[in-house]
């Protein structure tokens, strides 16, 4: 249980390569959950995209 505790990955030697790329799927997940009637609205033809 202790070794677990200890062993939480930030002694991986290549960790930026696992953390960056993450961090910018998460948020492109998160811009198009925000963005996604907008869009929908812009490919259906349905207006302008201001509001």
């Amino acid at each position: 249980m202790v070794e677990t505790l200890l062993h939480t990955g930030i002694e991986h030697p290549n960790l930026w390569w696992v953390v960056v790329p993450s961090v910018l799927s998460f948020l492109a997940g998160l811009a198009a959950f925000v963005l996604s009637d907008r869009v929908r609205a812009w490919v259906d033809g349905e207006g302008s995209l201001a509001e």
